[in-house]
C-alpha cells in the first residue's frame, strides 16, 4: 500500500526571501528533508535566529521544565491579530495565566460528560447531510468536516445548531478568512517596530471583522441570558461566569469575543483537518476502514450512545491518534528564548526564536519505527508506547497543553465512528491529496473521496 502522502522536503540552501515566499505557500516543504533526522537545527538570518528542537529533552526543557522561560513568540500573532486579538492562544505571562484559570474549569472531566449529548447531535446531522452525497460521486470531504466541527463548536458553546443565523454566517465568513490567511505575515520575519503596518491583507482584516462583530452578538445575547438567570449550561455559560481563582474577576465582553474566536479557530479549524485526513486514510486503508465500520456499528447499534460508551470505541481512538501523529493541525509552534541558552553545546542568544515541530517529530527517523507509514496498531507496541510519552504532542505539551485536548479526543473518535458506520469512503484516484499546512495541516486542492452507502 502506498505511504501516506508526505509533502516533498527543500533540498540545498534558499535566499531568505525565498524562504519567506516558500513559507508564505507552505510552511512544510518550505523546510529541508535533514529535519527528520536532526535533533536540533540552527537558521540564521539578518534579523534573528531560529533553533528547531527535535530532541525529547530539548522539547521538555521548552514546553515542560521551564516554560515561562519560553514565552510564546509575538512573531505567531502577527498574522493571527486581527481575528484573535489577545486570546490566551498568543498571550503570555500573568495576562495568559488568569484566562486559563477562567478557562480551564469549562472543560474538566464532568463537563466534557455535560457537552457529549450536542456532540453526538451534530455527529447525527452530519450523518443526515452526507446522504445527499452519498452517491458514489467525488465530495470534497474537507467542506462536510468544517461543517460538522463548527456545528460541534456552536452546539457545545451557545446552545445552537450550525444552521442559526449567526453561526451560519461566523462559518462562512471564516472560510472566507482561511483563504486569505497566510500562516505568517511580513512582520513575522522582519523586526518592525509596533506602530508600522502590518501589511495585512484587506481581505483578512474585512472578514475579521465581521467575524468578531459576529461573534460579539453572540457574547452579548449571553451576558444579558446570564443576567436574567436564562441561559442554558453550557460552555460559554461556564467560562463567562467562572471567576479568576485569584482576583475574583470575570471576562467582560471584548475579552470574551477574544477568547471565543480562538475557541472557534482551534475547535473548529483543527477538528475538521484531523477529521478529514482520518477519513482519507481510511479511504487508503480499507481494511483499517471495515475494522473501524464493524466497531463502531457494535457500539452505536447497542442502543442510545452515552459518554461512557466511548471506551468501547478503542480502533477510532487509535486510528485518530495516528491520524494526529501523521497530520498535526498545528504543524510548527514557535517559544522565545528569554535569557541566553545552550542548547546541545551550542549558545542560544536571547531573543532567538525556538520552533517545536510536531510535524518532524511526529515523522522522525530516530524516534519512531516505519515513521511514514498508517499504523494504528503501533500504539501498542514498546516502540509506540515510548514515543506516544515522549515525542508526541499534537496538542503541544505541558502548562500550555490545549485546553481542549480531552474535548478533542472525545470528537474525534466520537465523529469518526458515527460516519464510518453509516458511510463507505474511497479515494479518487485522480485527485490525490496532497499535505499543504496554512492555519492548519489541509489539503492543497481539498480532500476529496467517493462516499457510498454501507450495507
Amino acid at each position: 500500500m502506498t505511504q501516506p502522502p508526505k509533502p516533498p522536503a527543500r533540498e540545498g540552501r534558499v535566499s531568505l526571501w525565498r524562504y519567506m515566499r516558500l513559507f508564505r505557500q507552505d510552511i512544510l516543504s518550505a523546510q529541508p528533508a535533514r529535519l527528520y533526522r536532526a535533533w536540533m537545527a540552527e537558521f540564521r538570518t539578518p534579523f534573528f535566529r531560529s533553533y528547531l528542537c527535535n530532541q525529547p529533552e530539548l522539547v521538555d526543557l521548552v514546553l515542560k521544565n521551564r516554560p515561562d522561560d519560553f514565552p510564546k513568540s509575538d512573531r505567531v500573532r502577527e498574522g493571527l491579530t486581527p481575528l484573535l486579538g489577545n486570546s490566551v492562544f498568543v498571550t503570555n505571562g500573568e495576562t495568559w495565566k488568569r484566562q486559563r484559570r477562567i478557562i480551564d474549569p469549562a472543560f474538566e472531566g464532568g463537563r466534557l460528560r455535560d457537552t457529549f449529548p450536542a456532540m453526538l447531535a451534530a455527529g447525527q446531522g452530519a450523518v443526515a447531510r452526507l446522504a445527499g452525497h452519498a452517491t458514489g460521486q467525488p465530495v470534497e470531504i474537507e467542506a462536510e468536516t468544517s461543517h460538522v466541527a463548527a456545528d460541534v463548536i456552536f452546539r457545545t458553546l451557545f446552545s445552537i445548531p450550525i444552521e442559526d443565523e449567526i453561526a451560519t454566517r461566523v462559518f462562512n465568513e471564516f472560510r472566507e478568512h482561511q483563504r486569505t490567511q497566510p500562516m505568517l505575515n511580513l512582520a513575522a520575519f522582519l523586526p518592525l517596530p509596533r506602530w508600522f503596518p502590518r501589511f495585512h491583507r484587506a481581505k483578512t482584516k474585512a472578514t475579521a471583522r465581521t467575524i468578531r462583530d459576529l461573534i460579539t452578538r453572540l457574547t452579548t445575547r449571553r451576558m444579558d441570558e446570564i443576567a436574567a438567570g436564562t441561559a442554558p449550561d453550557d460552555l460559554a455559560t461556564k467560562i463567562m461566569t467562572t471567576t479568576d481563582s485569584e482576583t475574583g474577576d470575570r471576562f467582560d465582553t471584548p475579552e470574551m469575543v477574544d477568547q471565543v474566536a480562538i475557541f472557534f479557530l482551534a475547535g473548529h479549524e483543527t477538528s475538521a483537518s484531523a477529521l478529514a485526513w482520518a477519513l482519507y486514510l481510511l479511504a487508503m486503508h480499507p481494511d483499517w476502514q471495515d475494522r473501524l465500520a464493524a466497531e463502531a456499528q457494535g457500539v452505536l447499534t447497542e442502543g442510545t450512545m452515552g459518554f461512557s460508551d466511548m471506551g468501547k470505541l478503542r480502533v477510532s481512538r487509535d486510528v485518530f491518534r495516528e491520524t494526529l501523529r501523521l497530520y498535526p493541525p498545528v504543524p510548527m509552534m514557535v517559544r522565545e528564548a528569554a535569557c541566553p541558552e545552550t542548547f546541545r553545546d551550542r549558545a542560544v542568544p536571547k531573543g532567538s526564536q525556538i520552533v517545536l515541530s510536531p510535524w518532524h517529530q511526529h515523522r522522525h527517523e530516530r524516534l519512531w519505527e516505519r515513521p511514514d507509514d498508517f499504523d494504528p496498531a503501533r500504539f501498542a507496541t514498546e516502540n509506540g508506547k515510548t514515543c506516544l510519552r515522549n515525542a508526541y504532542m499534537p496538542f503541544s505539551a505541558g502548562q500550555r497543553v490545549c485546553t481542549g485536548a480531552g474535548f478533542a479526543m472525545i470528537e474525534g473518535p466520537l465523529l469518526l465512528s458515527m460516519l464510518v458506520a453509516a458511510y463507505r469512503f474511497d479515494l479518487v484516484s485522480e485527485r490525490p491529496a496532497i499535505p499543504v499546512a496554512h492555519l492548519t495541516v489541509r489539503g492543497k486542492d481539498g480532500i476529496w473521496l467517493k462516499v457510498t452507502p454501507r450495507d
